[in-house]
C-alpha cells in the first residue's frame, strides 16, 4: 500500500514537471478569458447520433448557441444550423501540406456569412488561411498543450489558458474554450465515442478502425483517415482511447472546481464521466 502511494506519487511530480516543460516548447499567447457570464452551449460533436438530433430536435439545437467542430462545416447542415463557434483541433488543419478534404475546409470558412467565433491553436496565428478568413469571424486563440499531474496545479494550469487535459478528441478543447468563454452550462451531443464497436484486425494484421460521422465521410477523406492507421497497432488504438476517457474525469474535475455543468445528451454514449440528459429536456 504504502509503494503504491509512493510510486503514484512519483509518477504525478514526473507528469507535473513535463507539464510545465511542454509549455514553453508548445504553447502561444492564450486569448483572455471571457469577463461575461454566459447560460448555455451545445457542443455539436461529430457522432453519428447528430444526425438524429438535427432531424429530430433542431428546434431545440438552434434555441441555444451552438458549436461545430472540424470538418462539419463540409456538410450542408452547417449552413442550415449557422453555428455560433467553430473550433478546429486536429493536425491535419495545420500542417505544411494540407490533405484529403482539409483545403476544401478552410475554402468553406472563408464563405461564412454570419458572425461567428472560431477557436485555433494559438501556434497556428501566423499561418496564411488564418489570414485569409473574413472579418465577420472572430478568432479566439487556445493551447493544445497536454498537461496532467497534480490536481491543485493542473487547475492552475487549465485556468492559465496554456495547457488542457490530454486533448485526444477535440471535444476535450471544445468543452475547455467554452468554460473560457464564460459558459455556465455545456451540453454534448454527437460525442458517441463508441469507437470500440467499429474497430477490427484484418488477416494480414492490419488495424481497421472505422469511425463514422453524422454525415457521409467522402473516398478522399477515408484514404486519409486510411493512412493515418497503416502502422498503428491494437494496442496502441486502446492506449489512445483510455487516455481520451481518462481526460474526460480530468475535465470533469475542473468544471466541477470553475462551478461549470457539464451535461450529456448523446444517447448511447461512452463516455462516462458527466451526468446524462435527454436533448428534449433540456429547458
Amino acid at each position: 500500500m504504502i509503494l503504491d502511494k509512493l510510486q503514484k506519487t512519483f509518477r504525478k511530480s514526473v507528469d507535473t514537471l513535463a507539464s510545465f516543460v511542454k509549455i514553453p516548447l508548445m504553447s502561444g499567447r492564450p486569448s483572455p478569458r471571457s469577463s461575461e457570464t454566459k447560460d448555455t452551449i451545445i457542443i455539436m460533436g461529430n457522432g453519428p447520433s447528430l444526425r438524429d438530433a438535427i432531424d429530430r430536435e433542431r428546434d431545440v439545437l438552434m434555441a441555444f448557441p451552438r458549436l461545430a467542430v472540424n470538418f462539419s462545416a463540409l456538410t450542408p447542415d452547417f449552413r442550415e444550423l449557422r453555428p455560433d463557434y467553430y473550433i478546429l483541433a486536429d493536425i491535419a488543419f495545420f500542417a505544411a501540406k494540407k490533405t484529403g478534404n482539409v483545403p476544401k475546409l478552410w475554402e468553406s470558412l472563408r464563405s461564412v456569412d454570419w458572425q461567428m467565433t472560431l477557436f485555433l491553436p494559438a501556434k497556428a496565428r501566423k499561418m496564411p488561411e488564418v489570414g485569409s478568413l473574413p472579418g465577420n469571424i472572430r478568432i479566439r486563440w487556445y493551447n493544445l498543450t497536454p498537461a496532467e499531474g497534480f490536481t491543485p496545479v493542473m487547475r492552475w494550469l487549465y485556468d492559465s489558458g496554456y495547457a488542457m487535459p490530454r486533448p485526444r478528441n477535440v471535444l476535450i478543447p471544445a468543452i475547455m474554450s467554452s468554460m473560457r468563454e464564460g459558459f455556465r452550462r455545456i451540453v454534448l451531443i454527437g460525442a458517441d465515442h463508441n469507437w470500440a464497436r467499429t474497430l477490427w484486425v484484418t488477416d494480414r494484421n492490419k488495424v481497421v478502425s472505422v469511425q463514422p460521422h453524422f454525415y457521409k465521410d467522402d473516398d478522399e477523406e477515408l484514404r486519409r483517415a486510411e493512412e493515418i492507421f497503416s502502422n498503428v497497432r491494437l494496442h496502441e488504438v486502446y492506449e489512445n482511447y483510455a487516455i481520451a476517457f481518462r481526460s474526460y474525469f480530468n475535465v470533469k474535475d475542473y468544471s466541477d472546481s470553475r462551478g461549470v455543468e457539464i451535461l450529456n445528451a448523446t444517447p448511447g454514449s461512452f463516455i462516462d464521466a458527466f451526468p446524462r440528459i435527454k436533448l428534449a429536456d433540456l429547458t
